[in-house]
């Protein structure tokens, strides 16, 4: 019974995610004092889930970095709306914003991890025409993800350090194709979802270089990262922080692990205490330094 309910973790986690979904998903502005600007459901493509969110405060330098924000829920599951939190706490300390849908993956309509990826180059896209217009810089980024967003930003993050200044990921897998992972219990009842993510098969004696190239452990390049880790996370074994903290260390990549102790999965959610105390103070000093 455990392995079965281990075995559809994710599941449950985004339907969590499923749940904090907004119904409203009509484009809105609103323009508060000394021009901040709240902008909804702003369209950078045609699918229904291609939108976004962007806050504009008031004050920002023009060099201000923009933080693009990718939300969890298992990549089949989530919605914007649950990472709003960090949008206003990102708004109430003057850093611009983008919080966005994406596509979510879908066997049926063949849509894996790849796609997601675009879609936030997509989103790069469409703010970049506009950032003259926000008085800020194109390309000058900082991805922050949760859950499978923050393998999503820790991937597309390595894979365009012309774009992104910096990483933030929460909670987030690094780690799909090592003798480490595919030994694990973890990797047992993780596998069925990691398959469905990357479009092929997974054969844990014969693994597929599609595993290793979906791994953001297998794809660092020399873009800070932070990261945040809980020991006690079932949905997101604490080796793989653990072991992308040794690999950053390896690579002399700028980073920092966040390796909270007693702590379970995505702990913002459940702990207003470490929310406030080090979660969200370690994402503004990152974000500032």
């Amino acid at each position: 019974m455990k392995k079965l309910i281990l075995r559809y973790h994710f599941f449950i986690m985004g339907s969590i995610s499923f749940l904090l979904q907004s119904c409203n998903t009509k484009f809105r502005v609103w323009v508060g004092p000394g021009g901040q600007q709240k902008i909804y459901n702003l369209k950078y493509g045609e699918h229904k889930k291609q939108r976004m969110d962007v806050f504009l405060p008031k004050d920002y330098p023009e060099d201000s970095p923009v933080v693009l924000i990718v939300h969890g829920g298992a990549w089949t599951l989530g919605n914007k709306e649950h990472m709003i939190q960090i949008q206003k706490m990102l708004f109430d300390n003057k850093i611009p914003s983008i919080n966005m849908n994406y596509r979510l993956v879908s066997a049926r309509k063949e849509i894996t991890y790849k796609k997601q990826l675009e879609d936030i180059g997509l989103v790069i896209d469409k703010f970049n025409s506009l950032a003259e217009k926000a008085e800020l810089h194109p390309n000058n980024y900082i991805i922050l993800g949760e859950s499978a967003g923050g393998h999503l930003a820790l991937l597309y993050g390595y894979q365009h350090p012309e774009q992104i200044k910096k990483i933030i990921s929460l909670s987030g897998p690094t780690d799909f194709y090592s003798p480490e992972y595919l030994d694990s219990f973890y990797s047992r009842y993780t596998s069925p979802t990691v398959q469905k993510v990357v479009g092929s098969k997974f054969d844990r004696k014969n693994i597929s270089e599609a595993f290793k190239e979906a791994s953001p452990i297998a794809n660092i390049t020399n873009v800070p990262t932070l990261l945040f880790q809980g020991t006690n996370d079932i949905l997101v074994n604490q080796h793989q922080g653990l072991a992308m903290d040794s690999a950053l260390t390896r690579l002399n990549v700028p980073h920092k692990l966040i390796f909270m102790k007693r702590t379970g999965h995505a702990p913002r959610f459940f702990s207003k205490r470490k929310r406030d105390s080090i979660i969200y103070p370690n994402i503004l000093d990152w974000i500032k330094k």
